[in-house]
């Protein structure tokens, strides 16, 4: 899934080139392109398809030149995470009934993985062989505010766990609850099914998102595919499909795992991920003389000179025609910011 803006990472992060198309991590590499390398220890080129904002199809084809025109599903309008699975359900299982796939996001860090792929290949083993819908769990290293939970059954059967139920993101006295009876996981939004098990559970709790695009034989990978996407596509409900399904069906497991995983979400978390010079700052990219600074992120063109003294707790970002200065414990305004700017001046800073 590639389809989102990353507010929260702006300003590097805009509409028209978000996050999962930037070295947000300074690697040389687009975090969509990492994902892309990831995913072919599991399976080859010609099985990973990206879904995606129409608008974004010549970026994913230039950082993926791998894949095949056809290999890009484009969403005509933004209806979140449940109408772009059930699109891409029903045009996988239309190619190949008994198509068994991951479901990942294009931006997240995984630094174990070797055992994210025995995991997925445990995982898709399990969804071959039962109906079930199945999500990768993280195991908690911290009482974390900004993740959904699920907690889980703890007598599972090799290592794969019937889920009770799903919690949004808490408060932190109940994160801490959460850790101390070791029955929570972090949600990581990373889903493995059957195609015939995901579409019949669409059939079965959300039935409107399932009858719209629902195409009569022969459409799906055909030439008649984009109009009848355009034409259904955007009436869908706009809905995650945390809340459309997964948090409705009874057949959903994960499996617990320890894999070096962040959502690379914010600013802070991508600080708190990357390595640090001797003050606990993180610096990208940057020409400059810095004294005095603690525990920052400053991320700046190489061919600006930057000075800066006596900061602490901030993130600093120049990205194009917007600077950044903000306090790291208000990061969580960062994506007001962005409705307000757009309310302002109309786009041209977002």
């Amino acid at each position: 899934m590639a389809g989102g803006i990353g507010s929260r990472f702006w300003p590097a992060s805009r509409t028209a080139k978000p996050k999962q198309f930037l070295d947000i991590l300074g690697v040389g590499k687009s975090l969509i392109r990492l994902t892309f390398e990831r995913f072919l220890k599991l399976c080859p080129v010609e099985n990973i398809y990206v879904v995606t904002h129409e608008m974004y199809k010549a970026q994913v084809l230039e950082h993926l030149p791998e894949l095949a025109e056809s290999q890009v599903i484009k969403e005509p309008s933004r209806n979140n995470t449940a109408p772009c699975v059930a699109y891409t359900a029903f045009k996988l299982h239309q190619l190949n009934p008994a198509a068994n796939l991951v479901v990942a996001p294009s931006d997240h860090v995984i630094l174990k993985e070797a055992v994210f792929i025995e995991k997925l290949e445990q995982a898709l083993t399990f969804t071959a062989q039962n109906d079930a819908l199945l999500t990768l769990g993280i195991s908690p290293t911290r009482p974390d505010t900004g993740y959904g939970y699920i907690q889980f059954d703890k007598q599972g059967e090799n290592g794969i766990h019937k889920v009770i139920s799903f919690r949004e993101k808490p408060d932190l006295e109940t994160a801490k609850g959460y850790l101390a009876t070791g029955e929570y996981i972090w949600n990581a939004g990373i889903f493995v099914w059957s195609t015939k098990t995901i579409l019949s559970a669409f059939a079965k709790h959300a039935t409107a998102i399932h009858d719209l695009l629902n195409a009569p034989n022969g459409i799906y990978n055909s030439p008649a595919e984009q109009a009848f996407i355009l034409a259904n596509y955007p009436q869908t409900p706009k809905i995650s499909i945390d809340y459309a399904i997964l948090e409705k069906s009874e057949d959903v497991y994960t499996i617990p795992v320890d894999m070096g995983w962040s959502d690379l979400g914010t600013w802070v978390s991508l600080h708190e991920e990357s390595g640090k010079d001797e003050w606990g700052n993180v610096v990208q990219s940057v020409t400059g003389l810095i004294s005095n600074t603690r525990d920052c992120l400053i991320r700046t063109p190489e061919d600006k000179l930057v000075v800066i003294d006596g900061l602490e707790d901030y993130i600093v970002v120049d990205d194009e025609n917007v600077l950044l200065i903000y306090p790291k414990k208000k990061e969580q305004e960062i994506k007001l910011i962005t409705v307000e700017a757009e309310k302002q001046w109309s786009g041209k800073f977002s």
